[in-house]
């Protein structure tokens, strides 16, 4: 409901359980396991590149962030979606 904006969601969980998917060892299989998020939210519908990427959860919204980066999907900023919204109401 903010003036120019779209806004692109998908509730997909980018990566697996927290104690197994921030583990070093199940890194690439996390990522794999993200890819299908990160290319969702990578293709906006007007086939445009998000100029933001956000997730609640801060480590979500960092592998999301690594995901844009090793796929080369682009370097979206990567807000809290509260973080967002203060910024489009001018308040950050």
């Amino acid at each position: 409901m903010i003036p120019g904006t779209t806004v692109n969601t998908l509730s997909v969980a980018p990566v697996m359980p927290a104690p197994f998917g921030v583990k070093k060892a199940h890194h690439e299989q996390a990522m794999k396991i993200g890819k299908p998020l990160f290319k969702g939210m990578a293709a906006m519908k007007d086939g445009s590149k998000p100029d933001f990427i956000s997730s609640d959860c801060p480590l979500g919204g960092h592998h999301i962030a690594q995901g844009f980066e090793v796929n080369q999907l682009g370097t979206p900023e990567l807000l809290h979606p509260l973080s967002l919204v203060a910024k489009a109401y001018g308040l950050k």
